[in-house]
């Protein structure tokens, strides 16, 4: 615990972790959540132009002795993310991490979870409906945890999605072919993930196969929306990162469910389908994985990345503080 904060680069942190750690990572910190020994602090963002906006989040983890915010900026879809970690026994600053690979992996191994935990096991084939930078990461997490053979891939771009299935082929080695629609995307297929900046729906109930698993991982602002409410009703289970969090910032979630406190009773925090040990029920039509962002995704994996930073010798040591009054005059 002693010794200087240290800046930890997006070098260090994708040297230290790969996704499928992270998909460890997460899912002790959320089992860490249900038992009461940690807590998110709610997420809140600015729109600082139509589809841009600025984002904070933030979590504690009791049992690890650390606290973290993450905060970043989306402008035109660029952002520099920093998390910034503290300690829970003296207060002071533990690092500063370059968190924009951490997010990507973040968002992925939140997708890994929920896709785990939900998807039917012999689960095939994948719809990725989105080709931005977190496409990629998120199609190797539903790889991580299901024998995925063929992605069909989709944007409105068709130069994107070609460029991104053959990235697929080349870094997962997974058949990936683009779509030239949604519909021909998601058509038979056992797992949807989408991840993208829409701000009309594009999914609809009539799309999706029965036995299907969808992964709502894109529309993080009350402005986007990504699929229909027609999924809704054929959903046997509808679980989320955040209940707060989703009924705050989910258009598709506050449409459905309003302010009514008995509805909401049907969506589940995937943090309680952990610890109960709940997976896709025999003979579910379809289910749902809503997914936000939160606190606690991002510092689960700054601690273990901080902690193998620290084992390993790496990241920067910052300025040592040395506290100076305020001039008054």
């Amino acid at each position: 615990m002693d010794g200087a904060p240290i800046w930890i680069t997006e070098a260090d942190v994708t040297a230290t972790m790969a996704l499928p750690d992270a998909i460890s990572a997460l899912e002790r910190a959320l089992a860490i959540e249900a038992g009461g020994g940690a807590a998110n602090l709610p997420k809140t963002h600015l729109m600082v132009a139509a589809n841009d906006a600025m984002h904070a989040i933030g979590a504690a983890v009791a049992g690890a002795g650390i606290c973290g915010t993450k905060t970043w900026v989306n402008v035109g879809g660029k952002s520099q993310t920093v998390l910034v970690l503290f300690s829970l026994e003296d207060g002071r600053l533990r690092a500063v991490v370059e968190a924009t690979a951490l997010g990507q992996m973040r968002t992925a191994a939140m997708t890994g979870v929920g896709t785990a935990r939900l998807a039917a096991k012999d689960a095939r084939r994948l719809a990725l409906i989105g080709t931005g930078k977190q496409a990629l990461p998120n199609a190797a997490a539903c790889a991580a945890v299901r024998d995925i053979e063929e992605i069909r891939v989709y944007s409105r771009r068709a130069g994107a999605r070609e460029a991104l299935a053959a990235r697929i082929e080349d870094e997962l080695g997974i058949r990936a072919a683009p779509a030239a629609s949604v519909e021909a995307a998601v058509a038979d297929a056992h797992i949807v993930t989408a991840i993208t900046n829409a701000t009309a729906p594009f999914l609809s109930a009539r799309m999706l196969a029965p036995g299907a698993h969808v992964n709502a991982m894109g529309a993080i602002v009350p402005v986007r929306v990504e699929f229909a409410q027609d999924v809704f009703p054929r959903c046997g289970v509808i679980a989320v990162d955040t209940i707060d969090g989703v009924r705050a910032l989910s258009a598709e979630f506050r449409e459905r469910f309003g302010d009514d406190d008995a509805a909401w009773q049907a969506v589940r925090p995937i943090s309680r389908l952990i610890a109960e040990d709940v997976r896709r029920p025999a003979g579910c039509d379809l289910t749902l994985f809503k997914a936000v962002g939160m606190g606690l995704s991002d510092l689960a994996l700054g601690i273990e990345v901080l902690a193998r930073a620290e084992a390993g010798g790496m990241g920067a040591p910052l300025p040592e503080r040395v506290r100076v009054p305020p001039r008054l005059r």
